[in-house]
Order: structure tokens, then C-alpha cells, then sequence
């Protein structure tokens, strides 16, 4: 199998490095620490989920690796995404509190969370934390094309994955082309919006035309633009009703429609940093650090 090619299943592709990643995954951001947190992450392993995409400035890995333990789903089949704090000096010494806090020996996937500080600076201690055996695969998150172009360019262990918001309505093919080329997976998350997109018009029609949900259609549109996605949700119903996305397609009509949606002009660039900066360091703000 090539980088990105699908598993037998259509649940798991394939990244550069070799390994697979399952296509869908449940995201914990804004999940707060605690029960909220590990029942979301019972929830979703009890339904079949094999993949938690946590970071380091949510401030649950410790509800994530609880959930993991308390769900009896053995360690190796369970896909664990976390994210370097560029905030923070050493990707290293950072991956270890990770690793402390989630209860794992190491994870599956660690990602640059946003190029602060330029996009070369915490690379070379992402590929030592891989080097050192705390990560399996390393990626970046929140970069546009030239950021990746640039880490490509520095580095002597390239990106597998970049993680960036992506959906009918921010359809960056510009950056999802410059990331195919050179063989960097990407992960989509707020794909609904953070609700928002689940009322708009073309997506309540196509839903209907195809009887599913809004957000199954929104999600299974992802999946047919080759992205890994990552829908968060704190309830049990809504879990289950993003993981029913692998039993139904999208005609090509219907996939031109919600194209049609893309706000951003095809951009080349990740999600705006006016944005998502603030909002992260406010989430830095409240992470209790021990």
C-alpha cells in the first residue's frame, strides 16, 4: 500500500511513514477534564472509535488515558493523537509529560499544534521525540502551504499528517493539493462547524435527498475527499451518529453541490491565526500543569 491508500475496510489509510491511521477519530477539544471527558472517550471506543485526537493545551490527556484503561480496549488498538504546545520550549520534554499523563508508553501520532514561532522552530525535537520511541509518527497542525513547504525543506523526517479545519465551507484545495503532493495525510477538524454548518441549506437538502443526517453527510464528505476527520461530541447518540458514515456515498452531484459552499476561494493557507491563537491561549491559560 502507497500513502493514503484505504485499508480493506475503508476505515484506515495509509501515511507516509508506513503506518495506518483510522479515518475517523473522536476529538476532545473543548472537553472538559474529568468525567465529561472520559465518558465521551468510553463512549465512542464502546461504539467502535480506534482513534482520540487530544492535545496538550486541552488539558484531558489524563480523562483520555483514563477512559482508555476503564474502556478494557487493549492499548495497540487505539490510535492516539496528542500535540506539541508551541509555546513550550522542548517537544521532548513535553511528549514525556504527555506520555505521563495519558498512562502510555507512547503515541501513535504527535503533531506541531500551530507554527508559533515560525514553522522550523519546534522540529528537530518533534523528530527526536520519534527518534526516542515517545511518538510513532510526527506531524504538524494548523499549516498552510509554505509552512509545510518549509518544514519539508529543514527537516530530514517530513510531516505525515497535517491537521487543519476543512468542510464543504473551507475547501482549501490549494493546501490540501500542496499536501497530497508531497505526500503529507490531512486531518479535518470543526468539519461541522462546531454545529454551525449542520442548518445550512445545501446540506439539509443533500441529507434529505440521501436520508442521512446533516452531519453525516457533512463528515462523509470528508471522507470522500480523502481527509481523516474528527468529530467532537460530548453525547452518546451523537457520537454513534457520526461513526454511520462508511455504509453510504455521495453521488458526484452531490459532492458539486456542497463544494459549491467553500468560503475561503480554495485558499492554500490553514484556518486564519486571529482565530484559533486566542482561543488556544486561553485553553493554555486553564491547563493545570503538573
Amino acid at each position: 500500500m502507497t500513502v493514503g491508500d484505504v485499508s480493506a475496510d475503508g476505515r484506515a489509510r495509509v501515511l507516509a511513514d508506513g503506518h495506518q491511521i483510522p479515518v475517523l477519530g473522536l476529538g476532545v477539544w473543548q472537553v472538559p477534564d474529568g468525567p465529561v471527558c472520559v465518558n465521551a472517550v468510553r463512549w465512542a471506543l464502546d461504539l467502535g472509535y480506534r482513534h482520540i485526537d487530544t492535545a496538550q493545551v486541552y488539558g484531558n490527556e489524563a480523562s483520555v488515558g483514563r477512559a482508555l484503561r476503564e474502556s478494557g480496549v487493549p492499548r495497540d488498538e487505539v490510535f492516539i493523537t496528542t500535540k506539541f504546545d508551541p509555546g513550550r520550549a522542548d517537544p521532548v520534554a513535553e511528549a514525556e509529560q504527555s506520555l505521563r499523563r495519558l498512562g502510555v508508553d507512547q503515541v501513535d501520532l504527535y503533531l506541531v499544534h500551530w507554527p508559533q514561532g515560525g514553522p522550523v522552530r519546534a522540529w528537530p525535537g518533534m523528530e527526536r521525540s520519534r527518534e526516542r520511541g515517545l511518538a510513532r509518527s510526527i506531524g504538524v497542525s494548523n499549516f498552510g502551504a509554505r509552512d509545510l513547504a518549509a518544514v519539508m525543506a529543514a527537516g530530514t523526517i517530513p510531516p505525515a499528517v497535517n491537521q487543519v479545519e476543512v468542510s464543504p465551507m473551507s475547501y482549501r484545495r490549494a493546501l490540501l493539493d500542496a499536501c497530497r503532493q508531497r505526500g503529507v495525510l490531512v486531518e479535518s477538524y470543526s468539519s461541522l462547524g462546531t454545529g454551525r454548518h449542520l442548518a445550512d441549506g445545501t446540506v439539509r437538502r443533500v441529507a434529505q435527498r440521501v436520508d442521512r443526517t446533516p452531519a453525516q453527510v457533512l463528515l462523509r464528505w470528508c471522507l470522500q475527499r480523502d481527509l481523516v476527520v474528527l468529530p467532537k461530541s460530548v453525547h452518546r447518540e451523537r457520537i454513534a451518529e457520526n461513526a454511520q458514515i462508511f455504509d453510504f456515498t455521495l453521488a458526484p452531484d452531490d459532492m458539486a453541490e456542497l463544494d459549491a459552499l467553500d468560503t475561503t476561494g480554495g485558499a492554500d493557507q490553514a484556518r486564519e491565526r486571529n482565530i484559533w491563537r486566542g482561543a488556544l491561549r486561553r485553553a493554555r491559560a486553564l491547563m493545570p500543569r503538573t
